[in-house]
């Protein structure tokens, strides 16, 4: 099914600081179709893809999901899909502006204003109780990243074999979800998420960090694991 294009994206003021500009508020118009939904730009290209589990009258907790290098939102959505009906999960998976996420090329802009979009008709349109933002990669670098700057939208961050956390400014303090491959030869777990964590934790972040045998991978153990550390 597809939904209308996004609006044209006005600049926010502090959209290259990485801050998002929405906040979650009742909803305002009829609850939208279910399922896994399509958006599209004015040109076809694919700015978004969200999954909606049917409607039982509780409301949804969004889940902001960021692909890696060169994926797609199918892939971001494909991470917790399999959990999305049971646990209530309304997924949101923007695909990025360019090959990668904006900080990682050029610095904050772009990306933060198609999230700010799609996460302001989100809120238009379902009731939600709880809002997390993960990713895979340098979706997960991008998760981190985004998701302490706004700490005080997101209520968790969830990051699968993250490479880095570099906000430029921080609210809030969200728990924090790793889980990183001892193999992983794309993101050497080393200097990814055995620096990135330590640090967390010396600023007084509450972090759950896993480590597993394997690569540059999300098994689905981190995934059950990731849901039941941040939705208890």
């Amino acid at each position: 099914m597809q939904e209308p294009a996004l609006p044209h994206l006005q600049p926010e003021e502090n959209s290259h600081h990485g801050r998002l500009a929405v906040r979650p508020y009742p909803p305002v118009s009829a609850p939208a179709r279910t399922g896994l939904l399509t958006q599209e730009g004015p040109t076809g290209e694919l700015l978004a893809l969200r999954y909606v589990p049917p409607a039982d009258g509780r409301p949804y907790r969004l889940v902001l999901l960021l692909h890696g290098a060169g994926g797609t939102p199918r892939q971001a959505v494909d991470l917790l899909l399999p959990a999305a009906d049971e646990r209530r999960l309304l997924l949101v998976a923007p695909k990025s502006t360019a090959s990668t996420w904006d900080l990682i090329l050029d610095g904050f802009g772009p990306d933060v204003r198609r999230i700010d979009r799609l996460l302001e008709e989100t809120f238009e349109s379902h009731p939600l109780d709880r809002c997390l933002v993960g990713g895979f990669s340098d979706g997960a670098s991008y998760a981190l990243s985004l998701g302490l700057t706004n700490g005080d939208l997101f209520d968790g961050v969830v990051a699968f074999s993250p490479g880095f956390a570099a906000p430029l400014v921080t609210h809030g303090q969200p728990p924090v979800y790793v889980s990183h491959g001892v193999a992983d030869p794309v993101l050497p777990i080393d200097p990814c998420a055995r620096r990135v964590v330590p640090h967390l934790r010396r600023l007084g972040y509450d972090v759950r960090y896993e480590e597993f045998d394997g690569g540059h991978e999300v098994p689905a153990e981190a995934v059950d694991s990731a849901l039941r550390w941040l939705l208890r």
